[in-house]
C-alpha cells in the first residue's frame, strides 16, 4: 500500500512539472495539436489562481495604452503605472512597441488561462484573431474549442478567448507569457529580463539548441514584478499589422487537403530525383578519388599518406609514410579520412626551410610550399589536434579554410597543413593596400561575416574563436576571403560559456576599422577611439569630411562615400562597449549584401 501511495506521489509531482512544455504547432494549425496551452492537472502543488503578466505589441489597430487597456478590459492607468517608459495613455506608440498586460491566471478544465472576451468589428476569421490581434497568445484551436466551433464571425459577435499563461510552482514569482517573433530566441529574451538563459530554458522543457518559431509564445520566470530593457537588439522584420479578411467561401478543409497532396507529391518526387543526384555524384567522386585524390598534383600526392586509404605506389619509388610509431590511428581522423594527410617532420621542415623568419607569417605560423603548393603550417600542442580534427570534420564552407593534414612530432609540439590562399593574409595585403579596390574590401568583409555566421549557427555545436584579427583572415587570388580556424580548444569555446558572439562582433568591428583605414599597426583603442566623428556630434559636411581624412589614402577617394559611411557606422556599432548594443550576425550580413 505504501508503494502505491508512493507512485501516486511521483507521478503528482510529475504532472506539476507537465504545465510548460514549449509548443511548436502554428498558432494557426486548427487541428487537433496537443500541447496548446500549459495545464494544471496537479490540484495539490500547483496554484489554482495567481496574479501575473503577458507581453502585448502595438500594432496599427492597438497603437495605444487605451486601445490596448480596452482591448484586455482594463484601466488605462493601470497598465500606465506598470509601464513606466509610457508617458500618456493617448500616446501613440511605435509598432512592436512591448506592454506588459497584468492578468488574472486561473486553471480550469486542467489548463491555465486567462480570459477575455474580444468583439469582432469587421468579417474576420479564427486565425486572423488569434494570431493577428492576439499576436499568439492564443492559438486557432483553442477558440475554435470556445466559440462553438465556427471558423467565421460576423461584426458584433463576442469572442471567448482564453489566453495563454501558467501559475509557478517552483519558488518563482511569475511566470510571464511572452509571444515569440521573427528574430527573437532564448538568449535576447533572457537580456530583455534579465535573468539566466538557463531558467527559462528549464521552464519551458527546452534545451540550448531547440529551434522556437514565431506566433508560439514560451514563459519567463521571474522572482519580482518584471521590468523589460528595451536596449537589446533584437532584429524584427516590419509587419503589416492585423488585417481583417473577407469571409472564405467553399470547403476550407477540402481545400487545404488537396494542397496537402500536392505538396507531398512535389516534395516526394524532389527528394527521389535528389537521391539519384547524390547517388550518380558519389559514384562519379568516388572513382575520381581513386584517381585523382582532390586534384593534388601527382608529386605532391606522393609526399602525403592518408590515414585511411593505402599508400598510391609507382613502379619507380614506392611510397610508405605511415610511421609506426605515431600516437595518431586511424580511428581519430574518422569522418576526415578521404582528405586528411600525415606528414613526417623532415617534409614539414624542408616545406618552411626549417622554420626560416622568412617563412614565418605570425605566431607559430609558417607559410611552406609542398611541390609548389602553397600551405599554411601552424605550430599546435599535440593536446589539441584531437578538438582541431573533430572541428574540421564538421566544416565545408568556402569561407573557411580548409585542413589538409597534420604532422605529429616527438616532441611536444605538433604541427597543422592547411590551404594558403594565393594573396596571404588580410593584414598583408592591407600594408601594401593599393591592389585592395573599394569592392574587393566589402566583399572580403561580406566573406567574413558570412564565416562568422557558418561558425555560429550552421554546426553543431556552435564555434566561437578569440583572437579573431586581420592576420587570422587569408585573401584567394580572386580576393575573397577566408577564415583560418586554427584551434579548437584553447582559444576558441562554445555558445552559452564565457565567450559569446557579442566578442567575435567586437573583434570583426575592429577588422572592419582596418578594412576602412588601411591602418593595420595602430593600437585598437586608439583606432576606436578614432571614429567618435560617427556619434552624430559636428555638421554633417564635418562627418563627411572626418571620414575622408579616415579612409585608407590608397583609396585615392575612389569609393562611394555613401557606402563608406554606412560601413564605417556599422563599424562602430560592433565596437560598441555595451555588448548588449552591438548588431548580430545577421544584421550585419544584411547591411553588406547590399554592397556586394
Amino acid at each position: 500500500m505504501m508503494f502505491i501511495w508512493l507512485l501516486i506521489f511521483i507521478n503528482s509531482i510529475n504532472s506539476s512539472h507537465e504545465q510548460a512544455f514549449y509548443d511548436a504547432t502554428s498558432c494557426r494549425d486548427d487541428g487537433n495539436a496537443p500541447g496548446t496551452r500549459y495545464t494544471c492537472t496537479n490540484t495539490t502543488l500547483t496554484k489554482m489562481s495567481c496574479q501575473t503578466f503577458l507581453i502585448f505589441r502595438t500594432n496599427h489597430q492597438f497603437p495605444t495604452i487605451s486601445t490596448i487597456a480596452t482591448l484586455f478590459g482594463l484601466p488605462p492607468d493601470t497598465l500606465l503605472e506598470l509601464n513606466v517608459h509610457i508617458d500618456s495613455s493617448s500616446e501613440t506608440l511605435l509598432t512592436d512597441k512591448e506592454v506588459l498586460v497584468p492578468v488574472t491566471c486561473s486553471c480550469s478544465d486542467n489548463f491555465f488561462q486567462a480570459k477575455v472576451n474580444y468583439t469582432v468589428t469587421g468579417n474576420t476569421t479564427l486565425s486572423d484573431t488569434a494570431c493577428g490581434v492576439f499576436e499568439g497568445l492564443v492559438k486557432t484551436v483553442t477558440l475554435l474549442e470556445e466559440n462553438q466551433n465556427q471558423e467565421v464571425f460576423e461584426v458584433g459577435f463576442v469572442l471567448n478567448v482564453p489566453l495563454k499563461c501558467a501559475c509557478p510552482n517552483n519558488g518563482y514569482k511569475y511566470l510571464v507569457t511572452y509571444p515569440l517573433v521573427s528574430g527573437d530566441s532564448v538568449m535576447p529574451v533572457s537580456a530583455k529580463f534579465g535573468i539566466s538563459i538557463d531558467d527559462i530554458l528549464a521552464v519551458n522543457n527546452l534545451n540550448l539548441d531547440t529551434t522556437v518559431y514565431p506566433e508560439t509564445t514560451i514563459l519567463v520566470p521571474l522572482r519580482s514584478k518584471p521590468m523589460l530593457n528595451f536596449d537589446v537588439p533584437i532584429f524584427r522584420p516590419p509587419t503589416p499589422g492585423f488585417l481583417p479578411t473577407k469571409q472564405t467561401e467553399g470547403n476550407i478543409k477540402s481545400t487545404k487537403l488537396k494542397k496537402v497532396y500536392i505538396v507531398v507529391s512535389v516534395i516526394g518526387s524532389g527528394l527521389v530525383l535528389a537521391i539519384l543526384i547524390v547517388t550518380c555524384l558519389y559514384i562519379n567522386a568516388l572513382n575520381k578519388c581513386k584517381r585523382d585524390i582532390f586534384t593534388i598534383p601527382s608529386t605532391l600526392r606522393s609526399s602525403f599518406n592518408s590515414f585511411s586509404t593505402p599508400p598510391i605506389s609507382s613502379p619507380k619509388s614506392p611510397v610508405t609514410r605511415s610511421s609506426p610509431s605515431s600516437c595518431l590511428s586511424p580511428d581519430l581522423l574518422a569522418g576526415m579520412k578521404y582528405s586528411l594527410y600525415n606528414f613526417k617532420i623532415e617534409e614539414v621542415k624542408r616545406a618552411t626551410r626549417d622554420f626560416s623568419e622568412d617563412c614565418k607569417v605570425g605566431e607559430n605560423s609558417y607559410r611552406g610550399s609542398f611541390d609548389d603548393v602553397q600551405v599554411l603550417i601552424q605550430e599546435i600542442e599535440f593536446s589539441e589536434i584531437r578538438h582541431v580534427i573533430d572541428l574540421h570534420s564538421k566544416l565545408n564552407h568556402v569561407n573557411i579554410m580548409k585542413l589538409i593534414g597534420v604532422c605529429y612530432n616527438e616532441s611536444s609540439w605538433s604541427y597543422l597543413v592547411l590551404e594558403h590562399p594565393m594573396n596571404g593574409s588580410l593584414r598583408d595585403c592591407l600594408t601594401d593596400s593599393s591592389s585592395l579596390i573599394w569592392h574587393r574590401r566589402t566583399q572580403i568583409a561580406f566573406d567574413v561575416a558570412m564565416g562568422l555566421h557558418y561558425l555560429h549557427y550552421c554546426i553543431v555545436n556552435p564555434y566561437m574563436q578569440t583572437g579573431l584579427c586581420s592576420e587570422s583572415i587569408f585573401v584567394t587570388s580572386t580576393w575573397r576571403a577566408k577564415l583560418a580556424v586554427l584551434s579548437g580548444n584553447a582559444n576558441s569555446c562554445i555558445v552559452g560559456s564565457s565567450c559569446s558572439e557579442y566578442e567575435n562582433i567586437l573583434e570583426f568591428g575592429m577588422i572592419l576599422l582596418e578594412i576602412l583605414s588601411g591602418r593595420v599597426n595602430t593600437d585598437k583603442k586608439l583606432l576606436r577611439d578614432s571614429i567618435g566623428f560617427l556619434g552624430g556630434e559636428g555638421s554633417e559636411g564635418g562627418c563627411f569630411e572626418h571620414l575622408r581624412s579616415f579612409m585608407d589614402p590608397c583609396l585615392k577617394e575612389d569609393y562611394p562615400l555613401a557606402e563608406a559611411l554606412c560601413l564605417g557606422v556599422l563599424a562602430k556599432a560592433c565596437v560598441e562597449i555595451d555588448p548588449l548594443h552591438r548588431p548580430s550576425v545577421e544584421d550585419i550580413i544584411k547591411v553588406l549584401a547590399r554592397m556586394v
